[in-house]
């Protein structure tokens, strides 16, 4: 089974490029094995993650954002499920995996030590993170926009150099 995390690689948004650094990032420290898919450099990426992405879960304006996450075919969560399933200690049933031999998932509510919530990951302690909401007061209809009118940018300059 093989873990797909459809990310932009050219996006503008800040905010996007943050959440898919972090479950990229998170896959690493788990070592789980995962292909990255590119929605920005190839239409039919992006059509087949938007035609996929089960309709309760997309956004009002019905366009899933970037980072997307599914086990080959099935469909796995976005950033926020994601990073709600790390924090219940959660995250390889979350990606539909078996925990590496010597990890048990368990609630995170059973880690708690001294008031923090702390993961063990084959042998190594960290303090989870607190769960951060980017703010840089754009909803994401705004993001939407600025990334259409980055990517018309582009478009256009493509066009004028070819002329």
């Amino acid at each position: 089974m093989v873990i797909k995390v459809f990310l932009a690689s050219s996006s503008g948004s800040t905010a996007i490029k943050k959440k898919q650094q972090d479950v990229l990032g998170l896959l690493e420290a788990l070592k789980v094995n995962y292909t990255q898919v590119d929605i920005a450099t190839n239409e039919e990426n992006r059509a087949w993650m938007r035609e996929n992405v089960p309709g309760e879960k997309k956004p009002a304006n019905g366009i899933p954002l970037p980072p997307q996450i599914f086990n080959e075919e099935n469909y796995c969560g976005d950033y926020e499920t994601f990073f709600d399933a790390k924090e219940d200690n959660q995250v390889f049933a979350f990606l539909g995996l078996s925990p590496p031999t010597g990890l048990k998932e368990t609630p995170a509510s059973e880690h708690k030590k001294e008031g923090k919530q702390e993961e063990e990951v084959e042998g190594y302690e960290w303090e989870q993170e607190a769960k951060e909401e980017e703010d840089l007061s754009l909803s994401e209809e705004e993001e939407e926009l600025r990334q259409l009118q980055v990517d018309q940018s582009l478009f256009l300059t493509a066009l004028w150099e070819s002329t």
